[in-house]
């Protein structure tokens, strides 16, 4: 072989692979700056364990994702071998493995001969898999799946002839640490004549030379970009969990939200690099599995279109091309695709990179809202009552303390009244919602706790116009809320609400102020723990089957004290449904999704009630209104009502306090 042909071929291979991830790496420069270098060390061990270790893509129930972990762990340990390979190949003369003592190359002769078994059998095995057992969440059959497992393949295939060749030639000296190498070597080179070995070795290292050279300059415009840029994306995932969405200030001659690809920041376009397009996210989207149009994995696969589309034309001070939001081609997202989601947070939950979905999706509809006044006719009155009455439904704020009338409940006192019980628009107005209120107020009566209510002045947290994009009315409504709550010193708060409770809790941390906020179920444990409440066994509710909602669950890590409480109360553990705790499914109403309709696919509470039924309940335990709500409306649909309650857990305790 020539040197100075290699030399060249390989210098301008790299040269050209560097060229391709220069185009594609510097259109992230278009995004937003966004600090994601904090607290390194945090970050670094993270990577060692979500990335390196291969954490999450082995968990969650997906067992195929051994498979991935061979195979990453393989490529891992064939980077340096094909690192070598390609300075060798410029430089044979000063930098081989087998130049290292017998004691370190004879050993790593072995280490790398396993690894090329198990990336060459990971590959048949994920290639069967496409063929013949194609899962519903991937994209299994795709042509750029096919090259780049074809590629690996054939690297593997190039790798052991060659070590074979050289075998069959009398020059490895390694021979008893290349068991694999051997066996090729006496099955299919022991026949040919010595004075023709050196051809084989020839053809088999460019074979090699070529698959490696074609496979790096290949990978930067596939999607296996994300080999190069999902251990960094876990390196710059966020923190903190994703339970709140970044604030916009708002003054004259900002934009509001995403509408263009440049509006996002450059770890939201990072993101879309680093896509395996594994379809996790999909697989365990509510939406998507109720035939609605979101598809979480193609909202960020449209993100990344548009990016190579546009980025270039941006760069270059042209206008854009490609329409962000607007649909009808890929690249571009519908409206109805960013409406259809629920932020209910599993598609990130499960996500083995990291890619943060819903602030994403919230992002755009922003836009839609702030900047375009788009969006669906249920919300523009839902919108206008959050505006004039502070409420979705626009009814009075002297409403609001309705329910009280059949129970003893003062009104928060400044200085002597401990914690406030945040309502909730649901609490106050809802008539059925209104019973865990009373329920609630039993209970807190019962521990002897120190605690009033607003009544009538009591605003609504803003949660649902937040997660349906409408930042200006929610910046308006906390700025009201933290008022009155200084005004009233008010530090403490219990909601019932998991919406009321990430928002208070989460979303206002944003605006400066730290509450205490308590969600009912973790208020009534610790009480029942303290021994302030005595409870009466309940054994009139049957099978109690449990629902994880989201937002108490997912968002905030909420999932044994509800659990722990109906256990105390019945003696049992409850009746745990397929998709529970973190992958619990969602009842269908958050998100904003509780104020719009459901037009497409099958009804997300009723695929939840579905699933609740397979398990012979004659009590579904819920612990948000929300949930509450979506669980009744679809037993009532499946005309099960008469022989399934839905009961809040409040009120649970309340019926079991002694």
């Amino acid at each position: 072989m020539s040197l100075n042909i290699s030399t060249i071929i390989f210098a301008a291979a790299i040269i050209l692979f560097c060229w391709s991830c220069y185009g594609r790496f510097r259109l992230l420069l278009l995004g937003r700056a966004e600090n994601r270098f904090n607290d390194l060390s945090k970050r670094i061990r993270g990577m060692l364990y979500y990335a390196f270790g291969q954490r999450c893509t082995v968990s969650h129930g997906y067992y195929f994702g051994l498979n991935h972990l061979v195979l990453f762990w393989s490529f891992m340990i064939l980077l340096v071998a094909n690192t070598e390979f390609l300075l060798e190949g410029m430089f044979p003369d000063s930098i081989s493995f087998s130049l290292f003592p017998r004691g370190v190359y004879h050993p790593l002769a072995l280490i790398i001969e396993i690894a090329s078994v198990l990336a060459l059998l990971a590959v048949c095995i994920a290639i069967t898999r496409r063929l013949a057992f194609p899962p519903s969440y991937i994209e299994a059959r795709s042509r750029d799946a096919f090259i780049i497992l074809g590629l690996i393949a054939l690297l593997m295939v190039a790798f052991f002839g060659l070590l074979a060749s050289e075998i069959a030639n009398g020059s490895e000296e390694a021979i008893s640490y290349m068991p694999i190498s051997k066996f090729v070597a006496t099955t299919f080179f022991s026949h040919i004549p010595s004075e023709n070995l050196g051809g084989y070795i020839n053809a088999f290292w460019w074979f090699h030379a070529i698959v490696l050279l074609g496979f790096l300059n290949y990978l930067p415009y596939s999607k296996h970009v994300h080999i190069l840029t999902g251990i960094p994306n876990v390196f710059f995932r966020s923190l903190v969990k994703i339970n709140t969405q970044p604030r916009e200030e708002f003054k004259k001659g900002n934009v509001f939200g995403v509408g263009q690809i440049d509006q996002f920041t450059w770890k939201g376009l990072f993101d879309s690099y680093s896509c395996t397009e594994c379809g996790r996210c999909s697989d365990n989207c509510p939406a998507t599995a109720t035939g609605k149009l979101l598809n979480p994995r193609l909202v960020i696969h449209d993100i990344k279109v548009n990016l190579l589309k546009n980025g270039p034309l941006i760069i270059k001070n042209k206008e854009a091309e490609l329409p962000l939001i607007g649909g009808g081609r890929e690249g571009s997202i519908a409206d109805e695709v960013l409406w259809a989601c629920t932020t209910c947070g599993a598609c990130m939950e499960v996500c083995p990179v990291f890619i943060e979905h819903v602030p994403r999706i919230v992002d755009m509809r922003r836009n839609l809202v702030e900047m375009n006044a788009k969006v669906p006719d249920e919300l523009l009155s839902m919108f206008e009552n959050m505006e004039q009455r502070s409420n979705p439904w626009g009814i009075v704020p002297a409403e609001r303390v309705k329910w009280v009338t059949d129970v003893n409940v003062k009104s928060f006192e400044t200085g002597k009244t401990e914690y406030l019980f945040y309502v909730g628009c649901f609490g106050a107005f809802d008539v059925r919602s209104r019973r865990v209120s009373l329920a609630i107020s039993k209970i807190l009566n019962a521990s002897g706790i120190s605690w009033g209510i607003l009544g009538k002045d009591e605003l609504c947290c803003g949660d649902s116009l937040r997660r349906l994009g409408n930042e200006f009315v929610f910046d308006r409504m906390v700025l009201e809320n933290i008022r009155i709550f200084k005004q009233k010193g008010i530090k403490k708060i219990i909601t019932q609400c998991p919406h009321c409770y990430n928002t208070l809790k989460n979303d206002y941390r944003q605006y400066g102020v730290e509450l205490e906020v308590i969600h009912h179920t973790e208020l009534i444990s610790n009480m029942i723990k303290a021994g302030k409440l005595e409870l009466n066994g309940l054994k009139d509710l049957g099978n109690v089957v449990f629902h994880d909602s989201c937002y108490l669950g997912r968002y905030n890590g909420i999932y044994e004290a509800p659990r722990n409480i109906i256990a105390s109360i019945t003696g049992l553990v409850p009746t745990e449904m397929e998709h529970r705790l973190e992958k619990s499914f969602c009842c269908g109403a958050g998100g904003g999704r509780m104020w719009m309709e459901e037009n497409t696919g099958k009804r997300i509470n009723a695929a939840r009630v579905e699933e609740a039924l397979k398990k012979d309940p004659r009590t579904i335990c819920v612990c948000c209104p929300y949930c509450l709500t979506m669980f009744e409306d679809g037993l009532k649909a499946k005309k099960a009502d008469d022989r399934v309650q839905v009961l809040d857990l409040a009120e649970i305790v309340s019926e079991a306090l002694k």
